[in-house]
């Protein structure tokens, strides 16, 4: 798996989402399974007393937790209201709706909101890919898997093409850049990542890196960011 640290000309830095949630975002966030499958979902907590944490609900009855401090899985157990999951240790969560209570051996974190623009990322970044980006009018969203494969949405989720095995060429001169180019079934693509701020011309939410992605004839503009 790629670090962006091979990355340095990008000066690629980790910056919090889009503070808006696209359509396009929200449909990325749900599960690629068959409906025979159990879905794959993701949630992004803030806490009131700022702790934050990431929970990964992989099955009915399996939940990961992602905290600043561990990684944990719990099994699903009895609840009056709600959904409650623990593990051996004794560390809870517990969830209604939006909102969620984590138990720590040490400490109760209550009233933890989930962020959906957030866990959209999350949820990128969880699924193995190395950077996401985003744009509008009309809202189009693209993740790139380094090596594997490039997957552009645009229409507000309605038009979505997967591009296997991208080349990459880096720029290291003076204006440094990264550009992939992929094809599939006669179509080319291409995509330029150029290092320096960059805003959602929606939600006003600044990036570490502008991108312009070539498609049918059309340019879309946008930002983005490294997941990893």
């Amino acid at each position: 798996m790629i670090t962006w640290r091979r990355l340095p000309m990008l000066g690629l830095a980790v910056l919090s989402a889009c503070t808006c949630v696209r359509l396009a975002e929200l449909e990325s966030n749900q599960p690629d399974t068959a409906p025979s499958e159990a879905p794959v979902q993701t949630f992004a907590y803030n806490c009131p007393d700022n702790y934050r944490f990431v929970a990964r609900l992989e099955s009915g009855n399996e939940l990961r937790l992602f905290l600043p401090e561990q990684t944990a899985r719990l099994i699903r157990v009895p609840s009056a209201s709600g959904t409650r999951y623990r593990d051996a240790a004794g560390l809870v969560f517990w969830s209604k709706g939006e909102e969620a209570l984590l138990v720590t051996d040490t400490v109760h974190h209550r009233q933890c909101r989930n962020d959906p623009a957030l866990a959209v990322w999350e949820h990128a970044r969880l699924n193995g890919v190395d950077f996401r980006a985003v744009g509008n009018e009309p809202g189009w969203h693209m993740e790139i898997r380094e090596g594997v494969s490039i997957h552009l949405v645009t229409d507000y989720g309605q038009t979505s093409q997967l591009f296997p095995h991208p080349s990459r060429t880096d720029r290291h001169d003076t204006s440094p850049s990264t550009r992939y180019v992929a094809r599939t079934d006669g179509q080319t693509l291409s995509v330029l990542l150029s290092p320096g701020s960059c805003t959602d011309s929606m939600s006003g939410q600044s990036y570490p890196v502008k991108v312009e992605v070539q498609f049918h004839d059309a340019t879309l503009m946008g930002c983005g960011r490294p997941l990893r």
